[in-house]
């Protein structure tokens, strides 16, 4: 399934515009694009809601018929068991997450809070990119070996460590459990003196995307694609918020053009 995820609506959601999107402003905004899940993943408001917050987040949700998935970053039991429990409150199957860095290893929770993610029907899927390599990360998850543990595939953060996105895709292919679908690519900076790594709007950039549905074949095993963007700066809210929303409106045009 495609859906959108929060970091589609990054500068909507941020205090740089004079009306920022609340939680269910971006839920509405799904809908109203004829999509039916959306991803909370690393926003920050949601550490702090309460309770009733929550509830009335996830009755919106079930209101617009939306699906939820979750996401954020870290290993600690205490952040594991309540993310679980936000899993729960929003129907959430999948939440998302990124092993802290280099040279960390699992926290001793990991295991027994895998089990209670499996005993929910809920997967943990860790995040491939520039801190942790990517053959580390596949090593973790086969040790672990738990049928609710997988990867969260994306591919442009792992340039960072010159990890070919081609190669990330082939090697996390069978661990895949979540798609973070955005273009990428360098462009010179002014003087042409370095290079800028940054978004670009799909099917633009440098991102084989098709080689990432062969290899990955994520709507055969049912693998959800959810769309981001690393969208710069453009100047002024106006024409940000404008190109974030051409973006959005391109990338579900180009995944669901792709079969």
């Amino acid at each position: 399934m495609i859906g959108l995820g929060t970091y589609a609506f990054f500068w909507q959601h941020s205090d740089r515009v004079d009306l920022p999107l609340t939680l269910t402003d971006a839920f509405e905004a799904t809908r109203d694009l004829g999509v039916d899940l959306f991803q909370i993943c690393d926003y920050a408001p949601l550490d702090t809601m309460g309770d009733k917050e929550i509830r009335d987040a996830a009755h919106a949700a079930r209101d617009l018929g939306l699906s939820i998935e979750l996401g954020t970053r870290g290993l600690e039991p205490e952040r594991l068991q309540r993310f679980l429990r936000l899993a729960e409150a929003f129907d959430a199957r999948l939440v998302r997450t990124m092993v802290p860095g280099p040279g960390s290893a699992p926290t001793p929770g990991l295991r027994p809070a895998l089990t209670d993610y499996e005993t929910a029907g809920v997967t943990l899927a860790l995040e491939t990119y520039e801190q942790v390599a990517t053959a580390d990360l596949i090593t973790l998850v086969e040790r672990v070996a738990s049928p609710s543990l997988g990867i969260c595939l994306d591919p442009a953060n792992t340039v960072a460590r010159l990890e070919q996105p081609r190669a990330t895709v082939e090697a996390t292919a069978p661990h895949v459990k979540n798609v973070h679908a955005k273009d990428f690519a360098f462009t010179r900076e002014p003087g042409w003196v370095g290079f800028r790594y940054s978004g670009a709007r799909m099917g633009e950039g440098l991102h084989d995307y098709r080689h990432l549905l062969d290899t990955v074949r994520p709507r055969e095993r049912g693998i959800n694609e959810i769309v981001e963007h690393w969208l710069p700066w453009q100047g002024d809210p106006a024409t940000t918020v404008r190109t974030e929303r051409d973006w959005t409106r391109a990338t579900i045009e180009h995944l669901r053009s792709t079969t």
